[in-house]
This record gives structure tokens, C-alpha cells and sequence, in this order.
């Protein structure tokens, strides 16, 4: 719990309500996706379940125990009073669906008409909201509107201004804002201290201020990346070994991260080549950086592939190869 980042102006929202007996039934967490709103939720959750009923005690922060055999239930993941709702594995696969469904919604309606087994809360986390079908969002904008006794829903957003403006205005808003990049710059030193600083102001950069993004920049090995692309950039890759290998690796759900870090640091790449470059040489890398930038457009305005974005991008860079 102690490495987030960018919760206080939440938390502090949090806990001035319950403190005040004024604990609204439904909180939407909003925010850019790695924000760390699920474990926000998560640590709200159980914060709930482990304390009174509100307006009772002095707890400062989140994190404070609590009921010591409540909180066992909640680490081991078996406390009866958090519900969870969120898209299933696909039968027969490790992708999830697309969507949460409205048999869910009905599922969860039923087990909210149970009596409370344990304490004095139950919590509702839906990771994310946005992912409701439309049918599930009707059928759970039903539940807001008339909500159990006792009971606090939590909604993760990424993208709160598609969501039925129903749903939105029977809930509290919480806003998950990027983090200022000094402070990031900060956490992120403290955590991978291995890392040089001026590789972490450029992670910084590319993340927008986005806490899970730098994680996952870091991960993903910037440095490693790099050697790649300028391999295809170096070599024109005429096997196509290179460019297959570098779309395997950016491809599917699981690897986005890997391709939103391809994505950033691809322009800086060829900003990188045309400094390096005699003038009269610089038009065609222009030339593969509008490719890029199109290839990318038209990546977020679609339903895209990552491997097919990875491999253009692999393409364009191709392309700059010296000519034999």
C-alpha cells in the first residue's frame, strides 16, 4: 500500500465523509487507466469492512488495521461483505470478455438481498463500470436508485463521460488527477533506485503522469526497446525477422503496455536519426515520422492490433536503413 501515489485529495475525501457520518452510497473513482484506482478501491473496501459503522475513531489514513480478524478474511480474499464485478475469463481461454453482462448485474442484485453476514458494511467494487453492457448498465443504474441499506458501491472509471449520465449523477465523484512529475520523478527513484535519473525523467515523460504506465515503462525495459527499433532502423530488417518478432512482442491484450511504450519513444528514436543526419538527409525521416504519427492515429480511432501497429512501426523504421 505504501508505494501509490496521487490518492491523498481522495482519501482525505474518503475519510472526512465517513468520519462525518455522511458516507455516500456510491463513489465513482475517476481517472486515466493506471491511475490506481482499483487499489484505491481495494483499500477503501477494506477499510470498511474493518471498521465501524462511521462517525467513530480517529483513523488518519486508509491503512489503519482495524478489526484484526476481519482484516485476516480480507488479505486471504475470502470476506464474505466485498463483492466484486468485473469481466469473466472466456470459456475455455485466459482472455477476459468483452464486456460485463447483464447476468452478472442479476447475480450480484440477488446476493445483495442477503442480510449482512459479518460487520456493519458491505462493498460493491465494479473494475470497471465502463465495461458494462448496456442492458448490465440498465439493470445496475436500478440498483443505485435504490440502494440496500449498509451498502457502498464503488465504481472504477476510465472514461466516466460515457457513462449513462444516470449512473454518474447518483454517485460521488473522486478524481484520480496525473501526478506532477517532480513527485513522480520522486517515487519512482525510491522505488527503482537502480535506475539512473535521466532514464527516469524520460519514463516520466512518456508516462503523462500516469503512476502504472512508468511501472509498466519500467518493465517493459526501455533501454532493451530501444536496441531493437534502432536494429530495424540500422539494419532495413530484410528477413522481416525483426519486425515479426518486435509485433509478437507488442501484440494482445496482455502486451499493451509494451506497445503504448513503443508508441513513446518511437518519435524520440527519429528525432534521435535526423540529429545524427547530414540536412540533405533529413526529409525521409520527416517523411517516416507523419507514417508513424497516422499509424498510431488510426490505431486509437479503430479497434486496433497491436501486432499490426508494431509491425507498421517496424516498417516505417525500416525504411530509414542506409541504402546499399
Amino acid at each position: 500500500m505504501a508505494a501509490l501515489i496521487g490518492h491523498h485529495d481522495a482519501e482525505k475525501a474518503f475519510l472526512d465523509a465517513w468520519r462525518g457520518g455522511r458516507l455516500h452510497h456510491a463513489w465513482l473513482l475517476a481517472g486515466p487507466q493506471g491511475m490506481g484506482k482499483a487499489a484505491f478501491a481495494a483499500r477503501v473496501a477494506r477499510f470498511l469492512v474493518t471498521h465501524g459503522a462511521g462517525g467513530e475513531g480517529n483513523a488518519a489514513t486508509l491503512d489503519d488495521p482495524g478489526d484484526a480478524a476481519a482484516a485476516k478474511l480480507v488479505d486471504a480474499g475470502n470476506h464474505p461483505e466485498i463483492l466484486r464485478l468485473e469481466r469473466q475469463v472466456k470459456d475455455k481461454g485466459k482472455d477476459l470478455a468483452r464486456n460485463i453482462t447483464v447476468e452478472q448485474v442479476r447475480e450480484l442484485k440477488g446476493r445483495l438481498n442477503f442480510s449482512l453476514s459479518l460487520g456493519d458494511w458491505r462493498v460493491i467494487v465494479v473494475d470497471a463500470i465502463d465495461d458494462l453492457e448496456p442492458g448490465a448498465a440498465n439493470a445496475f443504474l436500478k440498483t443505485l436508485e435504490e440502494p440496500p441499506a449498509k451498502t457502498l458501491f464503488l465504481l472504477v472509471s476510465h472514461s466516466p463521460g460515457r457513462l449513462l449520465p444516470t449512473i454518474r449523477s447518483r454517485c460521488r465523484t473522486l478524481r484520480f488527477q496525473p501526478v506532477e512529475r517532480d513527485a513522480m520523478t520522486t517515487w519512482l527513484h525510491e522505488l527503482r533506485s537502480m535506475l539512473d535519473m535521466s532514464e527516469l525523467r524520460a519514463i516520466v515523460a512518456a508516462s503523462g503522469g500516469v503512476p502504472g504506465k512508468a511501472l509498466a515503462l519500467i518493465d517493459s525495459d526501455v533501454a532493451a526497446m530501444e536496441k531493437k527499433l534502432l536494429a530495424i532502423a540500422a539494419s532495413g530488417d530484410p528477413d522481416n525477422r525483426l519486425r515479426e518478432a518486435l509485433a509478437k512482442e507488442v501484440g494482445g491484450a496482455a502486451n499493451r503496455a509494451r506497445l503504448e511504450l513503443v508508441i513513446d519513444i518511437v518519435p524520440a528514436l527519429l528525432s534521435r536519426i535526423a540529429r545524427e543526419r547530414p540536412l540533405a538527409e533529413i526529409e525521409p525521416v520527416l517523411v517516416q515520422w507523419d507514417r508513424v504519427q497516422r499509424t498510431v492515429r488510426d490505431a486509437v480511432r479503430g479497434s486496433y492490433d497491436g501486432a499490426m501497429v508494431g509491425f507498421e512501426i517496424g516498417n516505417c523504421l525500416a525504411e530509414l536503413a542506409p541504402r546499399q
